[in-house]
């Protein structure tokens, strides 16, 4: 089957009218402020527009029937123009006069990765501090997913599209629609981001940090306006609880979030992955907060506002706080959790691995693929008893097809090698072992702060041009979880059929 190129340039155009949208509210806020970088954010967003509206007008006549491949290559490159043209407000206004720089933070943005170049993130002008939270916040529902919401108007349909972009091993709809099901998401992401802004204000936090922490917060991404993250409000405790709710929030499936509004709590209550997502998040809380608590050293704490020690609610506060941080992706860093025991820097390199929920804006392997596996694991003890016994995977007591159960350990071979290759590529040049381990584990998961050279007091600024490229491919492939993008690399995929 020949290539409809028509509509894949189509649904860019429409993508970069989005963008430079957002690029224009950005504008507004510059505007507000009085930063001194307006008229450079308005030719900004004035650029993208004009060059979303070639790519849509040069490709009026098109067929509106789009496949499975054509949503493979309209996910996988949408992301990497919409980084490309993301980069014009940093280079516009001079805030990252480097491309590859520029690039990095858009892809950590979009990505919701939330790793980052800038050394004094306080010195940038409000208007691109609102800018690069807003990349985190559209990147966090899904680009595509946005735009899903749209098509109708357009008379496309956008069910190969959400399968493409759907952050797990299958999406569960709200509404038969596929356009329904992403205005439905997309109004409790807002309506939380809402939420989250209001009682940060009323904690304490100024308006702008408070609305530019919860996009970070919603999206699992981590981009703080301070330089410090969310360690400068270790002195106001209920501003760091209030984060903790919402990142737990958002590293649930949103499908649970839309049942509760609906009143059905039962519903999430027997959902097997939130319950394993809860006590994932319990018992490792506890595990971090006992050795912070009779363990940790008050002295090897090196950040800027460090925690209060010897106290056992900030004990607790901070394994909490880090622990939802990684799981969930997020990112954010309450205090530098490398220096606090050996043991807990393993845990917590461990933590990068598992990812929150499927259908949440987290990154990761996702927890309801690791439960699939753990219990495919003790099948296979019972197989080995009663080779002749037909003992399904069950899931929410549904059986499991096996080709669900071959998909998600194909995944997870798949990702261990990435980690792997993506590790070998930092070594080779020249970061060390902790680093490259450690940035590699980061950048596929898109949890943000790493290990060695690059933790969560360090940024990526140091980081070798050619890596820097190289974690924007891991940020990217790890979002889109690997085979979307990894199949454009299949001689077969572009083959005409």
């Amino acid at each position: 089957m020949k290539l409809n190129l028509k509509i894949i340039i189509h649904f860019f155009g429409l993508l970069l009218l989005c963008n430079g949208g957002f690029m224009l509210l950005s504008t507004l806020v510059s505007l507000i402020y009085e930063d001194g970088v307006t008229l450079n954010l308005f030719f900004s967003g004035l650029s993208v527009l004009t060059l979303g509206a070639v790519f849509m007008l040069t490709s009026l006549n098109h067929n509106k029937e789009m496949n499975k491949r054509e949503g493979y290559i309209v996910v996988a490159f949408g992301w990497i123009i919409m980084a490309l043209s993301g980069t014009i407000p940093y280079l516009f206004t001079g805030a990252i006069p480097s491309f590859t720089d520029a690039f990095f933070e858009t892809m950590s943005g979009y990505t919701t990765t939330g790793a980052s170049i800038l050394n004094n993130i306080e010195a940038l002008p409000n208007g691109i501090l609102f800018w690069r939270s807003l990349t985190h916040w559209i990147g966090g529902m899904g680009i595509i997913v946005l735009a899903i919401a749209i098509l109708p108007l357009l008379g496309i349909g956008g069910m190969e599209l959400f399968a493409a972009e759907a952050p797990g091993p299958s999406a569960d709809k709200l509404h038969p629609r596929i356009a329904d099901t992403a205005k439905r998401l997309w109004l409790i992401y807002f309506g939380y981001t809402a939420i989250e802004t209001a009682l940060l204000k009323i904690a304490g936090m100024p308006f702008f940090d408070a609305i530019n922490h919860s996009m970070a917060t919603l999206s699992t991404g981590g981009f703080s306006t301070k330089n410090a993250s969310l360690a400068h409000y270790n002195g106001q405790p209920v501003i760091q609880y209030i984060i903790i709710v919402f990142m737990f929030l958002a590293g649930m499936n949103f499908v649970l979030s839309y049942f509760a509004f609906k009143g059905k709590i039962q519903k999430i209550l027997r959902d097997e992955e939130f319950r394993l997502y809860f006590w994932f998040v319990a018992v490792f809380t506890v595990i971090a907060a006992l050795t912070i608590y009779f363990f940790a050293d008050p002295k090897q704490s090196s950040i800027t506002h460090p925690m209060v020690w010897g106290e056992f609610e900030s004990a607790f506060r901070h394994g909490l706080f880090q622990v939802l941080a990684i799981v969930t992706t997020t990112g954010f860093v309450s205090a530098d959790y490398t220096l606090w025991t050996p043991f807990l820097l393993v845990f917590f390199f461990g933590l990068m691995f598992l990812g929150g929920s499927a259908g949440s804006t987290a990154g990761g392997v996702k927890v309801v693929r690791h439960l699939l596996m753990i219990k495919n694991g003790f099948l296979e003890f019972k197989r080995t008893l009663h080779p002749n016994a037909i003992v399904p995977v069950r899931y929410n007591k549904r059986a499991i097809s096996g080709d669900i159960v071959f998909n998600i350990l194909a995944f997870f071979i798949l990702y261990m090698l990435s980690f792997i290759i993506g590790s070998l590529g930092f070594s080779l040049l020249g970061l060390d072992f902790q680093s490259s381990v450690g940035v590699a584990a980061s950048s596929l998961g898109n949890v943000g702060p790493a290990l060695g050279n690059f933790g969560p007091v360090d940024n990526f600024s140091l980081m070798p041009i050619i890596g820097k490229w190289w974690c924007s491919f891991l940020m990217l492939i790890g979002r889109l979880e690997l085979f979307t993008v990894l199949i454009l690399f299949t001689p077969f995929f572009w083959r005409n059929r």
